[in-house]
């Protein structure tokens, strides 16, 4: 399995935690004042959401930059 797949499947999953604890979180402010483990638990698979978002995000870009510096290595338009 190649990192771009790996970071998929990675993103997939935490987009499905995220989902998890945000509604955990509006059923704990719907219950009472939640706890502080509970209001920034979402925070961590947001941060972690962003980092292989912006993999995937630039991933295109680098495939192309790097197919153009070896065209011009081997002297191919």
């Amino acid at each position: 399995m190649n990192w771009s797949k790996w970071i998929r499947q990675l993103h997939r999953w935490l987009s499905i935690i995220l989902t998890v604890t945000v509604i955990a979180n509006f059923v704990a402010m719907a219950m009472g004042p939640p706890p502080a483990w509970i209001v920034y638990s979402p925070l961590i698979p947001l941060f972690l959401l962003l980092f292989s978002g912006l993999y995937m995000f630039v991933l295109p870009y680098a495939v192309r930059w790097r197919s153009e510096q070896t065209s011009e290595r081997t002297g191919s338009v």
